[in-house]
């Protein structure tokens, strides 16, 4: 699950984005941009999320980044 996740967030953000997989007990599972907590599986009651949520969560990171780079120009 994790390398799929960590393709699919990868694919959002290509070279733009660095991808971290730190090792963790119980499942540990956070998503960060730019030390912004943008997914939390302890806080979704420890459910790996689905592919909505994979999506929903794809959507948050594309929208940040693209809102980063807006600003930039």
């Amino acid at each position: 699950m994790a390398s799929w996740m960590v393709s699919e967030l990868f694919a959002v953000g290509g070279h733009d984005v660095a991808v971290t997989l730190t090792p963790g007990e119980a499942g540990i599972f956070t998503v960060k941009l730019d030390g912004d907590l943008v997914f939390d599986k302890a806080s979704e009651g420890n459910q790996t999320p689905h592919l909505g949520r994979v999506k929903e969560i794809k959507a948050e990171l594309r929208n940040r980044i693209e809102s980063v780079a807006r600003s930039r120009k």
